[in-house]
């Protein structure tokens, strides 16, 4: 008896939707936009962070990063925002080097980087220099694919030669072999010896937008600068990882004549690739969740507007809910109806809602994925879940005072109402 019951009140609710379709779907409308905003923002958080982390993840997991200043262990150091700090130096990198000072160590590749126009006859190109040393291919990849990469004694000599991305090549040169001729960078003239073979945009770095040149040479010609802006050491095994940063943080620390061991006093930030992931998972997830909870405000409007629409519907089926409770329907009977009507009509809201977020997510991915870039599609069955109880959970919060009114109805008041 208790299923037949409740049966016919969801049957009921289902019919009373149907006689007035077009007033139903507009009642949902609000709940599908929020459901379907909410399946997006997750799915693409989702898609964004994994892409975040996948590139980080391709320089591998066998790289330390050294910043300059010091920073709190889960945070990054104040670098990071453009602060300037000059604690990190050639010297540094030359000591880091050394087997003696960090025994794992396999390359050590300082940066100090800037920005600039690079100048072929009456061709200029806006693009990034980055001065570093010969040992970068060794530390992060990459590949010369026509002339070659300067060495050793070009960086201690500060030679004026460069190396263009792909993007720097095509730009000022097109079709024509660049290696041999000469380019100006900020008045000054340089012999471009080789190509980067195209690689894009690989942990936030658009590595074909680049112009590699020694670091010696950037810092006296093109920066006027003394200090570097990053260290990157590979390591020979990721099982070395923990103790290459203790000998770099012991080696920095002797050098730096800092005698607190604890690392309250550094001037100074390591960072393996593994903490880079942490940092970045954290980060990402809280920009999941708060643009999530963003999207979900829509449902607050959404429920407001089926409360608004109930309260209409008790009115107009006031002489309805007297002849019911004139054969004997209980207040119980009236209410659960009116309930049953409320959810019904967000539980189809979320429904439609789910469908169009998850059709609208995989375009999205789709797109992504056809643009080059490593965009999963994420079908969270979380989300669907979520999305269904919150809905439900609409319509019972936002319908139980519409609900509660039509129950309390006189029925002979009712009966007389026109």
């Amino acid at each position: 008896m208790r299923k037949d019951y409740y049966l016919n009140v969801t049957l009921g609710a289902f019919r009373a939707l149907n006689a007035n379709r077009r007033r139903s779907f507009m009642t949902m409308l609000g709940i599908i936009i929020g459901v379907a905003a909410v399946i997006i923002i997750i799915a693409i958080g989702a898609g964004a962070q994994s892409l975040i982390l996948t590139q980080v993840q391709s320089f591998g997991s066998n790289l330390i990063g050294v910043l300059p200043g010091k920073s709190e262990k889960n945070g990054p150091p104040a670098s990071v925002f453009g602060v300037a700090i000059t604690t990190l130096t050639l010297d540094d990198a030359t000591a880091l080097a050394n087997k003696s000072n960090v025994p794992h160590a396999v390359a050590v590749a300082p940066f100090t980087r800037g920005t600039g126009a690079v100048t072929w006859r009456n061709n200029s190109y806006d693009t990034n220099f980055n001065g570093t040393s010969a040992d970068l291919i060794e530390v992060e990849g990459g590949e010369v694919i026509s002339g070659r990469f300067f060495t050793k004694e070009e960086v201690a000599g500060t030679a004026r030669v460069v190396v263009l991305g792909d993007t720097v090549k095509n730009e000022l040169f097109g079709q024509t072999d660049p290696v041999g001729q000469s380019v100006r960078l900020k008045n000054n003239a340089f012999t471009v010896i080789g190509v980067m073979k195209q690689r894009g945009t690989v942990a936030f770095q658009n590595y074909d937008d680049l112009v590699y040149l020694p670091v010696t040479t950037m810092q006296k010609i093109i920066a006027g600068v003394h200090h570097l802006g990053l260290l990157r050491l590979k390591v020979d095994a990721e099982a070395n990882i923990d103790q290459t940063i203790s000998d770099v943080e012991i080696t920095l620390r002797n050098r730096h004549g800092i005698e607190d061991q604890s690392g309250e006093n550094d001037d100074f930030s390591v960072r393996s690739g593994k903490d880079a992931l942490d940092i970045l998972t954290t980060i990402t997830n809280g920009l999941r969740f708060f643009l999530a909870a963003m999207a979900a405000l829509s449902l607050l409007v959404g429920g407001i507007g089926i409360m608004n629409i109930m309260l209409i519907r008790v009115v107009e089926r006031t002489r309805e809910i007297g002849l019911r409770q004139a054969v004997g329907a209980r207040r119980f009977d009236i209410m659960a109806q009116f309930l049953a009507e409320s959810v019904a009509i967000t539980l189809s809201g979320g429904i439609i809602g789910i469908g169009i977020g998850e059709l609208l997510s995989f375009l999205i991915a789709l797109v992504a994925q056809k643009l080059g870039y490593a965009w999963p599609f994420s079908f969270s069955f979380l989300a669907i879940l979520l999305a269904v109880s919150v809905s439900m959970a609409i319509g019972l919060i936002f319908g139980l005072y519409p609900a509660a009114k039509a129950s309390k109805l006189d029925p002979i008041e009712a009966l007389r109402y026109e």
